[in-house]
């Protein structure tokens, strides 16, 4: 198949691109290099399978020219990020609700399949666990910014599910926490960058509020997993939990980063407020119901936390080790 990938220099989307070409597929990767990264791509970059091209799921133009000639849309790019939600509302409400509609519209007129990248933010501050694809979604007032990326993304889903009920083929997958290398903190998963690069640099490792906020992190390899499943899934209108889960506090997980690291880095804790600025709110729990997924997708996550910080550990070792050798 010829695939496209939307903000496929990203955490997430370089490593699905990896795999799709590993599968023999042809793909072009999209992607404007504000948060994504070229770098993330240079193992493939001259692949023959391959095309990289900088730009924007914004550029309607560029858009179509890429969607008619392709067979299926991994729409991943986003604007997303604590510190852009809390300080820039607007770039995450436009960013992400334009660029979909642009996806949404133009492959619509072509019958080409559309896999949607969500969030478990969508489920805000429900406090009814494991949130199953049917969980109703709580969220705070719209005076706090906050909710907007969760606001936007659940309304990115409407619109996927509007254009499903026109005969577009769709799936969306709600991401629970993805990290792994490659990661960074404005991205996916970013607490366990963030607790990695401090301990390694001997760092204070900063909790924000209590620290018994729990979460499920999934790999990275469990949450591309996932996304490949989605592409020959044959029924529409679906949405998908993709996350592993198994649950850990933010307490627990920076204790567990300083033992991996065997860093002497102190674990200090500061308020929301002294973070964020006044108003902004947390979800205590999220933790992920996969039944649907394992039952329709076959997804069958399997790397355990422990692992994958190690894993993801060597990564961040060596892209420091790298940085020091430039200088």
């Amino acid at each position: 198949m010829k695939i496209l990938v939307t903000g496929g220099a990203g955490f997430i989307g370089s490593h699905l691109v990896e795999q799709l070409l590993k599968e023999r597929h042809s793909v072009v990767t999209l992607d404007d290099l504000s948060t994504g990264k070229e770098s993330h791509l240079k193992n493939i970059l001259d692949h023959p399978l391959h095309t990289f091209i900088k730009g924007s799921a914004l550029d309607r133009n560029l858009l179509n020219d890429l969607i008619e000639n392709c067979d299926a849309v991994f729409h991943l790019a986003a604007v997303l990020g604590v510190k852009n939600t809390v300080e820039n509302p607007l770039k995450v409400i436009e960013g992400n609700i334009d660029a979909t509609r642009n996806v949404l519209e133009l492959a619509w007129p072509h019958n080409t399949k559309v896999i949607f990248a969500s969030t478990s933010e969508v489920y805000g501050k429900n406090e009814s666990l494991p949130f199953d694809e049917e969980s109703d979604r709580i969220l705070g007032a719209t005076t706090k910014h906050r909710w907007c990326y969760a606001t936007a993304k659940a309304l990115d889903e409407h619109l996927c599910m509007a254009y499903s009920e026109k005969g577009l083929p769709v799936t969306v997958l709600r991401y629970f926490n993805a990290y792994g290398p490659r990661a960074t903190a404005t991205q996916y998963g970013g607490v366990i960058p963030k607790f990695i690069t401090a301990a390694l640099k001997g760092e204070p490792i900063t909790v924000y509020g209590s620290g018994e906020q729990s979460r499920c992190f999934t790999f990275i390899d469990d949450t591309v997993e996932g996304t490949l499943l989605s592409l020959d899934f044959k029924h529409n209108s679906q949405v998908f939990n993709i996350g592993y889960g198994q649950v850990i506090s933010i307490n627990q997980l920076a204790k567990k980063i300083k033992e991996l690291t065997n860093s002497l880095s102190p674990i200090i804790h500061l308020s929301y407020e002294e973070a964020y600025g006044k108003g902004y709110e947390d979800t205590p729990n999220r933790i992920p119901n996969i039944t649907k997924a394992r039952k329709q997708l076959n997804f069958q996550p399997s790397i355990n936390i422990e692992e994958g910080l190690k894993k993801t550990i060597q990564w961040y070792k060596q892209e420091i080790n790298t940085v020091r050798s430039d200088y």
